[in-house]
This record gives C-alpha cells, structure tokens and sequence, in this order.
C-alpha cells in the first residue's frame, strides 16, 4: 500500500460520514452506528500511539 494511501482513505471515510443526516437514520441504526464509530475510534487511536511512539534508527556511531 502506498504511503498515505490510508489516512487519504480516512479522510474520505470522514467526509462520507459527514455528508450523512443523523436525525434520518433510524434509531436503532443509529445506535450500532455509534457502536461502531466508536470501535473505530479507538482503532484509530491504537495507530496514532503505535506511530507516536516510532523511533529513530540508533547510529553505528
């Protein structure tokens, strides 16, 4: 995959979602939807954690 390629795909992800009017989908979707953001929120919490702590190669100095 390229580099980028998935926080492009995100953002896309994002914008789709912000396209949506809550208050037209039906309760009950609304809730395994919320379900789900959240899951993958937290997803996406582990990824940014994972690349915060990244650290540089040590020298061979």
């Amino acid at each position: 995959m390229e580099w980028g390629c998935g926080v492009r795909e995100l953002a896309a992800a994002i914008d789709d979602l912000s396209a949506e009017d809550p208050s037209d989908i039906p309760r009950h979707l609304l809730a395994e939807q919320l379900i789900e953001l959240h899951w993958q929120m937290a997803r996406l919490q582990a990824q940014i954690a994972r690349r915060t702590y990244v650290r540089a190669p040590a020298s061979d100095s």
